[in-house]
């Protein structure tokens, strides 16, 4: 079940209208059919479980308390109104005490656009998102690449047989319908990279791709080599720990808020991208909703290059 948080809409001049204004809430009512639809996952039980910092399960909202602040591209501002008429916010996924339960209630939710070849974008909660982010995936019989901006590697083992947060693309990898069909990692942290977890990636016939090595063009060069459909996970804990400290596991030598933003313009310039997730922001740790605002900032910046696809 999904229902409408309680994040107010910012009130200003009918000159000044802000996103949180011109992208629709609830249930699709009117005759457009929605191209783009947002979901949130509030959950941290999988950061909890990983003995990571818990307070992610605040961040679709802490999130989208930024995004409904920010106005449209004043560049092309036609083209941008007519992509958030198209939008549809469809509120957060309610969550129960059972992880996997949750998990798989997110896939069942996104299942059906993923399958009518719309634009999903989910707002975690922790990283165990992107598992039920890729189950939408498997559930509509579409197999999918994941490109992982992270930290880390994320393919750790699940604990006692449950998964956690550092464990969703491995339990992806190892879905038993075959629905993933590649994996590719990147901003990787030298600091904080298990060799096992690098060589797991390898024997699955996955890509690796390091922090210090990413510029603009290996962004570019990135999302060229993908013509399947992809979903994309944003994992903010990859942005460096002094542009965002409010995350579960924060970096420090991470990535530029420039080079994290531009590999959020490319998803959405990417043709073959068909939904992205952004996780890890935690209100309880962010300083003055310095993260919070850069999670907003991926979504504005994806939103936008969707206009030049």
């Amino acid at each position: 079940m999904l229902t409408q948080p309680n994040v107010p809409i910012p009130e200003t001049a009918s000159d000044d209208q802000r996103l949180g204004q011109l992208i629709s809430r609830g249930q699709a009512e009117s005759a457009r059919k929605p191209q783009v639809f947002i979901v949130g996952f509030p959950t941290d039980e999988g950061v909890k479980r990983n003995h990571g910092r818990a307070g992610a399960a605040q961040g679709p909202d802490a999130v989208r308390a930024e995004l409904y602040r920010m106005t449209p591209d004043a560049s092309t501002p036609v083209r941008w109104r007519g992509l958030l008429a198209s939008t549809l916010d469809l509120g957060n996924l309610q969550i129960s005490s059972d992880l996997e339960q949750d998990q798989q209630a997110l896939g069942a939710a996104i299942a059906p656009m993923i399958a009518d070849g719309a634009i999903v974008i989910v707002i975690g909660g922790g990283h165990e998102t992107a598992y039920g982010h890729f189950l939408g995936y498997s559930r509509a019989g579409v197999r999918v690449q994941i490109l992982n901006w992270d930290a880390h590697p994320d393919v750790r083992e699940p604990v006692d047989g449950k998964g956690h947060s550092g464990s969703p693309f491995r339990q992806a990898l190892l879905d038993p319908q075959g629905a993933c069909q590649g994996y590719t990692v990147a901003g990787l942290n030298p600091l904080s990279v298990a060799q096992a977890h690098v060589d797991f990636i390898a024997s699955r016939g996955g890509r690796v791709l390091w922090g210090p090595s990413l510029d603009d063009e290996a962004v570019c060069s990135l999302y060229a080599t993908y013509f399947v459909p992809t979903m994309v996970s944003f994992d903010l804990d990859a942005v460096d720990q002094a542009h965002a400290p409010g995350v579960s596991a924060p970096a420090v030598g991470g990535l530029t808020p420039a080079i994290w933003l531009k590999a959020a313009f490319e998803a959405g310039r990417c043709r073959s991208v068909r939904s992205i997730d952004v996780v890890e922001t935690n209100p309880l740790l962010d300083r003055d909703g310095q993260t919070a605002r850069l999670a907003a900032a991926t979504i504005w910046w994806f939103l936008k290059g969707l206009l030049e696809r």
